[in-house]
């Protein structure tokens, strides 16, 4: 996301973002990521060098060449002290459960790990929250701890390397999903990624 495609949200003003982005923007994506965009615009009037690190919307393309935003993708930061950065996404209720979180988190995962030799990935997860339970048992996590987050409350840690050999996460996409749009898709989150570190 470019800091004034953020901005826009946080004024709500939807035209202005969807304008900024080239996509049609939920109605309730500004209220939904109110907190999130103003802790991230924080973050980069201190440093805005972590842009490229921070959040993405995931930008989906229909047969007719509409693009819709239907969720946000990113990592907390930049690496920490041990080379690990912390991913984080949401997806629109009405996409949920048709393979779009895991391509997207697969294409962060490959542009970290490509382009800046990022091997460790960690997520918190609630341990309600079974779809991304499941997800993240097919990236290979494996729970490290659990902490109290100040919003959400109860998350469980996890951790995991990539690329890994052999990675059965490259067969278990949904081909069903894909079969839904006209490529690029989600594969778009990539052209973003590459696009957003040029910005």
């Amino acid at each position: 996301m470019s800091v004034p495609f953020m901005r826009a949200l946080v004024a709500d003003d939807l035209d202005a973002a969807a304008r900024e982005i080239g996509a049609t923007v939920p109605a309730t994506l500004s209220e939904d990521l109110q907190d999130f965009l103003r802790y991230r615009l924080a973050q980069l009037d201190v440093d805005p060098s972590i842009l490229p690190w921070l959040g993405r919307a995931m930008v989906l393309t229909d047969e007719a060449g509409t693009r819709s935003v239907i969720g946000s993708i990113g990592f907390h930061g930049a690496p920490d002290d041990q080379g690990r950065v912390e991913i984080g996404y949401r997806v629109e209720p009405e996409y949920r459960r048709r393979g779009f979180a895991r391509e997207s988190v697969q294409a962060m995962f490959d542009w970290a790990a490509g382009v800046h030799g990022i091997r460790r990935f960690v997520a918190s997860i609630s341990p309600t929250n079974a779809p991304s339970l499941q997800l993240a048992s097919g990236f290979g996590f494996v729970q490290t701890g659990s902490h109290i987050d100040d919003i959400d409350g109860l998350e469980l840690e996890f951790e995991t390397a990539w690329p890994r050999s052999a990675s059965p996460v490259l067969a278990q996409v949904d081909d069903a999903a894909r079969s839904d749009v006209t490529h690029p898709s989600l594969l778009q989150a990539r052209e973003d990624l590459d696009s957003t570190v040029q910005s």
